[in-house]
């Protein structure tokens, strides 16, 4: 349901809204991992983690509130995403980093489309 006087959002910006959420989820998720797992290698994939679960989380609210600074909120997003996952992919042989890597993809490719969509 929308407000009056706002417009609904686009498939695309829903698109967006859920991968961005999809993405904060599994990076909290992740981070949960990293700690079981200790260890001072993880400090570099825990600091992309955190970035990217709070980049998502804000880019997803500005969007859904329609702010002005969605289409700049959505290109930062992206390159948090873009960093997280590389940073993910420093341990290829753990699912949880592989998952998360891959929402962190998906994320930042639909966060670039809407950088560049009139919000």
């Amino acid at each position: 349901m929308t407000q009056p006087g706002m417009t609904a959002m686009s498939k695309a910006m829903q698109d967006c809204v859920e991968a961005c959420m999809s993405c904060h989820s599994v990076c909290e998720e992740t981070m949960s991992s990293c700690m079981q797992m200790g260890g001072q290698a993880q400090m570099q994939i825990m600091r992309a983690l955190m970035d990217c679960a709070e980049t998502t989380r804000m880019c997803a609210d500005m969007m859904m509130r329609r702010s002005p600074m969605s289409a700049e909120m959505c290109a930062m997003c992206a390159k948090a995403c873009e960093m997280c996952a590389e940073a993910c992919m420093g341990m290829p042989d753990d699912e949880q980093m592989m998952r998360c890597a891959e929402a962190c993809r998906r994320c930042a490719q639909t966060c670039r489309s809407m950088a560049g969509a009139t919000m």
